[in-house]
């Protein structure tokens, strides 16, 4: 049975499962454009769980768009802590704002207009004016294109941008004119939870329409040309604190990766002479390995270790470079990798010492 001669069978089948079936989410308990939008900001490269925590407190704190616009960025990037690629909060102030002043609070209801709004692209143009206003634009991100992949065979090759177009052609033709929220809902939750990279095909409760699954052929698609190797980068940094107890941090350019946010020392390896030998030469500073791990950007790798020492004495601190107590350090809005480095510091902090 093929979706093309019985649209209105899968729709049926599809919204059904999707009212009986889906997640308790904390934005689908609302029609507020702004809420919608603020949910699918976060939820861009991010996982579910990890976002909800953070869109219930988000919200609580800039409840209105007005709140959001006034924000300062400091406090902004602090809310923002730990869900990275921190443009994207960057840019939904600045939309917000677009709309606080342009559209007199109100979010526009057109794509034409709400796509000229910074940062929405036509994903999230389609998920907010299909959610929060009911209409029927299509909302194509990867789950739905593996879905519908699979649903119809289609191969070309989901990482050329182009091929996104064939996709939203596809979704204008099914989607359901009544409830097209849930309908581009219900496709987004298939491909999160069953027609998963490794579909779940017995739970499936569109599969008598799926070509895919009737040619045993679902895990061939979607079909995706593999990416360039990522570049990797060896990074060291230094945790480092003085007699005071107080930790070396400064904050990073205005402009370029993890913009404004605060870091330990921190250096690229381009020289075969390691970062402890750099210490003990430069600084005549002790350090001891704290911990490794790997740090995947969208463009590069950071192969970073961190390292620990105590700065002894009168030191010359480089400038930029600023004296934090442990309580500043928390308040200080960082990026993954830092808050990472941070937790690692204070357990072994409180193994040493108990404080």
């Amino acid at each position: 049975m093929q979706i093309v001669e019985n649209k209105d069978k899968f729709r049926e089948a599809l919204l059904s499962w999707y009212l009986r079936e889906k997640r308790d989410l904390p934005w689908r308990n609302t029609s507020n454009p702004y809420y919608i939008w603020v949910s699918e900001i976060m939820l861009q490269q991010t996982r579910v769980d990890t976002v909800i925590p953070y869109y219930e407190r988000f919200i609580a704190r800039f409840p209105t768009m007005e709140s959001l616009v006034e924000a300062d960025e400091s406090d902004l990037l602090k809310m923002w802590e730990g869900l990275g690629y921190y443009s994207r909060v960057r840019n939904l102030q600045s939309g917000v704002k677009e709309v606080v002043e342009n559209y007199g609070s109100e979010v526009p209801a057109s794509r034409k207009e709400i796509s000229e709004l910074k940062g929405i692209g036509p994903y999230t143009a389609g998920a907010i004016l299909s959610i929060a206003f009911g209409l029927p634009e299509h909302a194509v991100d990867g789950n739905v294109m593996r879905v519908i992949s699979r649903l119809l065979l289609i191969d070309d090759d989901i990482a050329i941008p182009r091929t996104k177009r064939i996709f939203e052609n596809v979704i204008m033709d099914l989607i359901d004119q009544e409830d097209p929220s849930s309908f581009n809902q219900g496709l987004m939750e298939l491909g999160a939870t069953i027609c998963t990279p490794k579909p779940k095909c017995l739970l499936c409760p569109v599969r008598e329409f799926c070509l895919a699954f009737n040619e045993g052929r679902q895990e061939e698609f979607p079909v995706k040309t593999k990416k360039v190797k990522m570049k990797v980068v060896p990074v060291a940094s230094f945790a480092m604190r003085n007699e005071k107890n107080e930790w070396l941090l400064r904050k990073r350019s205005e402009k370029g990766l993890l913009a404004n946010l605060w870091e330990f020392p921190m250096i690229e390896l381009a020289s075969l002479q390691t970062p402890k030998e750099l210490a003990r030469v430069e600084c005549d500073i002790e350090l001891t390995e704290l911990l490794s791990f790997k740090h995947v950007f969208s463009h590069l790798t950071w192969d970073l270790t961190c390292y620990t020492g105590l700065i002894q004495g009168d030191h010359k601190i480089p400038d930029g470079y600023h004296f934090f107590s442990n309580k500043e350090v928390e308040e200080l809005p960082k990026p993954v990798p830092v808050l990472k480095i941070w937790d690692e510091v204070k357990q072994q902090l409180t193994g040493n010492d108990g404080k």
